[in-house]
């Protein structure tokens, strides 16, 4: 499956309620790691509606950066992460799921399907994945 393909099946995991935010982009990127997609959707099962209920930080950035810190082994991560970051925002127009949904604006920036399907893609931008 190249990366299009898992974006696209991360958009519909969870237009489908089948996985959070997070779980949604982990469970297409498992092949990248040693866990199981048991195992990482449990690992990110508590980054549904951003992290700290939209308080924080978005859940698909989030599991994003959780599966580079895996496929690399933790090397050279934080550097990593700080690429994610910046991408998502250009893309999204935010990194915060309560600016991302508007939950105080009330201006969305970002449907949940899209921040899931742009942080398959930046995944796979940053750590080189096509395939």
């Amino acid at each position: 499956m190249n990366i299009l393909e898992r974006a696209e099946k991360a958009a519909e995991l969870k237009k489908n309620g089948v996985c959070n935010c997070a779980q949604a982009v982990a469970s297409v990127l498992a092949d990248q790691t040693d866990l199981s997609e048991e195992e990482l959707m449990k690992i990110n099962a508590g980054f549904a509606v951003g992290m700290g209920n939209m308080e924080a930080t978005c859940g698909a950035l989030i599991g994003a950066v959780i599966m580079a810190g895996l496929s690399q082994e933790g090397r050279g991560t934080v550097r990593t992460a700080k690429q994610m970051s910046v991408q998502f925002v250009k893309k999204t127009g935010a990194s915060l799921c309560k600016d991302l949904k508007g939950r105080d604006t009330k201006v969305v920036f970002c449907p949940c399907e899209d921040c899931v399907r742009n942080a398959v893609l930046i995944y796979g931008e940053t750590v080189g994945l096509k395939e």
